[in-house]
This record gives C-alpha cells, sequence and structure tokens, in this order.
C-alpha cells in the first residue's frame, strides 16, 4: 500500500514549505496552477522557469512609449509637393520583430482668399537609421486629408482635427526610427493659399508605442 496523500489540516498538522518540503512541488490533479495571491504580494521564481520567458511566450508586450508634443513651430505649405513639418518623434526599437503603434494627433488649418476650394493631403514619411525619408501611410495612391469650400471671393479659414493611427510591422531594425509628418496643398482643386499644422495654441501630438512580438 503506497500513501499519496495525507489531510494535514484534518490532523490538525501544518508542513513550512521553505524548510520542510523539497524537491518539486507539482500542480495538483485537477488543479488550474497557483492560487492568486493579494494587493502587493510577488510571485518570484528561483529556478529554470521565469516570469519573463512566460510572457515573451505570450507575446503582445508593452515595451516602452516615446511621446512629444509641439506648441510652437508652425509649419506653411503653399505647395503641391509633399513637404516636411515640424511634426516628427524617434524611437529605437528594442527587437527586429516588434510592431511600432504610430499615432499622430493635430489640427490642420488652411486657407484661401478666393476660388472655390481648398484642399490638402497629409502622408507619414519614415526613416530608418538616418537614411532618408520616405512615404509610409497613407500609401502612395492615397492619403489623409481635408476639404474646405468658399463662395466666389470670400476668404475663408478652416481646421480639421487628424488623427493617423498605424502599425508599422516591417521596421526590422534595432536602429533608430524617425516618423514625420509631410503636408501637400492640392491647388488644382481651387486656389488655395496655403495648409498648415495648426494655429500656435494648438498642440500636435506624436506617441510611438513599441510592442513585442
Amino acid at each position: 500500500m503506497t500513501l499519496t496523500t495525507i489531510n494535514l489540516a484534518a490532523l490538525g498538522q501544518t508542513v513550512n514549505l521553505g524548510t520542510e518540503v523539497t524537491g518539486t512541488l507539482p500542480v495538483p490533479n485537477g488543479g488550474t496552477g497557483l492560487a492568486s495571491g493579494t494587493t502587493d504580494q510577488i510571485l518570484k521564481f528561483t529556478g529554470s522557469t521565469t516570469l519573463a520567458s512566460a510572457a515573451e511566450a505570450a507575446g503582445g508586450k508593452l515595451l516602452q512609449v516615446q511621446s512629444v508634443n509641439f506648441t510652437s513651430g508652425v509649419t506653411s505649405v503653399t505647395t503641391d509637393s509633399f513637404t516636411a513639418t515640424e511634426v516628427t518623434d524617434q524611437i529605437t526599437p528594442s527587437a527586429t520583430n516588434s510592431k511600432i503603434l504610430v499615432i499622430f494627433n493635430l489640427s490642420c488649418s488652411q486657407y484661401e482668399d478666393s476660388g472655390s476650394g481648398c484642399k490638402y493631403e497629409a502622408g507619414i514619411y519614415r526613416q530608418i537609421n538616418g537614411g532618408g525619408y520616405s512615404r509610409f501611410y497613407a500609401g502612395s495612391g492615397n492619403s489623409y486629408g481635408g476639404y474646405g469650400e468658399s463662395s466666389g471671393n470670400t476668404e475663408r479659414s478652416s481646421s480639421f482635427p487628424t488623427t493617423m493611427t498605424f502599425l508599422d510591422t516591417t521596421h526590422n531594425t534595432t536602429n533608430a526610427i524617425d516618423y514625420k509628418l509631410y503636408l501637400s496643398l492640392l491647388t488644382a482643386s481651387g486656389q488655395g493659399n496655403n495648409v498648415n499644422t495648426g494655429a500656435s495654441d494648438q498642440e500636435r501630438s506624436v506617441t510611438l508605442i513599441e510592442i513585442g512580438a
């Protein structure tokens, strides 16, 4: 006969797991694992299994956050070519296979003093390790933007909240990455005078979040 289970509680006895038990404590048959603790308690692993390796297996960790706000230095664009603005931020990934969640928030303003309409486009350009900027989002055939319409020679100034959020899954680097807002004024749609990154009292922000693969 082999004794496999002893109900110590029924016998009024206790066992000190720190001094009176050796070897590995298995998860009980039919059990669900370690019981949850209370506030401020810490579960410590001293063997080969660590919390870090368990998290890596699951993926989706928040690795770092970079964020910047701009309150001055507005960029005004008067051409139909995409032009770099001051709205930019940089992040250095900790892994080549991580993902970068990119969030741009601002309120672009545009102005026209005549004509029937004023339209602008917004796109995000990316630079890796100082190698030069190229358009990354929206793609080459698409863009974000806004349209303001006026009647006859009536002056018109308008602002459009512009939020661009996307996930960069192709950087494949641990070098510095810069994301920058570019603007273009579509003069063919009317006689727009300019588009800018917002009035001096309108903040612009960029947030970059690295997420583990």
